[in-house]
């Protein structure tokens, strides 16, 4: 009897550390991402079809790729009508993915990439933080207000561990 009881109290203590060493490994912080842009016209108006019409693929190819976790959108199911700003003609867009390189492969490896670089069809150059990234604990979704204090960190700040970009980015905190 005393063999059977060794053995299991072995077999706890290996599965106890095997659980510990996964949830070790398991990650800690999602990255949050918010960007704006200014539309050169309302979405109705005819220069903006070529966005309007690319939209739902962008965010049907955004929902598929690896490393994402949430969108902001509407019962629509897109962001175009969620007003952040007084100005109408600014939208917001915010995601969360597992990492900073989950979310730069969508950015610049995507369909997204087509979009991005054709950008200025659609959108007018803004004199102020357009992207904001910062670490957020697993489980938590953002607020579109929260992700408007970060673009106020970086005007303020410029890039800091609480709100960076691609081009300057910091690792999350352990």
């Amino acid at each position: 009897m005393h063999n059977r009881s060794l053995s299991f109290k072995t077999y706890a203590n290996r599965s106890a550390t095997l659980i510990e060493e996964v949830i070790a490994e398991l990650p800690v912080n999602h990255l949050a991402q918010i960007n704006i842009a200014r539309m050169r016209a309302l979405l109705s108006d005819p220069i903006m079809q070529g966005f309007v019409d690319q939209l739902a693929d962008v965010n049907r190819v955004a929902e598929a790729s690896p490393g994402f976790i949430w969108r902001l959108k509407s019962e629509e199911g897109d962001a175009a009508n969620i007003r952040a700003y007084e100005d109408e003609l600014i939208l917001v867009n915010m995601s969360v993915w597992e990492s900073i390189e989950s979310l730069r492969e969508f950015t610049y490896r995507s369909h997204h990439a087509g979009v991005f670089r054709d950008r200025m069809q659609w959108f007018e150059r803004i004199d102020a933080a357009q992207l904001a990234l910062w670490w957020i604990p697993v489980g938590h979704i953002p607020t579109v207000e929260e992700g408007k204090g970060r673009l106020a960190l970086i005007e303020k700040l410029g890039p800091s561990p609480e709100a960076f970009t691609f081009k300057q980015s910091f690792a999350a905190a352990v």
